[in-house]
């Protein structure tokens, strides 16, 4: 127990250090791009609550599972939101052209 715990906290620490080197503006798209691969801890989530015998290690693994899917859901809603965001600036920035042209056509008539 004790070898996992402090294997536990040593990963805490590096990646702690790995995303905090990480730019801002590749931040998103990591993450974005890692959703899937989060999917694995679904499986193993599912794996500890299906395959252990106490009825704690089997409540923990459904908190475990819980967590995951929400980590898994929350990425890509964020992904989606960022997308959306890169679609409504395509809008914003045709949307200028557009009244220039209007008023071009409105003074030459």
């Amino acid at each position: 127990m004790l070898d996992n715990l402090i294997i536990f906290v040593l990963a805490a620490f590096v990646g702690f250090e790995v995303i905090s080197k990480v730019p801002q503006t590749l931040h998103t798209p990591l993450m974005s791009g890692s959703n899937a691969i989060s999917g694995i801890t679904i499986v193993g989530a599912l794996v500890v609550a299906g395959m252990v015998g106490g009825t704690w290690s089997k409540w923990l693994g459904f908190v475990a599972l819980i967590a995951a899917t929400i980590n898994v859901v929350g990425g890509f809603l964020v992904t989606d939101r960022m997308l959306q965001m890169f679609k409504a600036r395509e809008r914003r920035v045709s949307a200028p052209a557009e009244k220039a042209e209007t008023a071009e056509a409105a003074t030459a008539s």
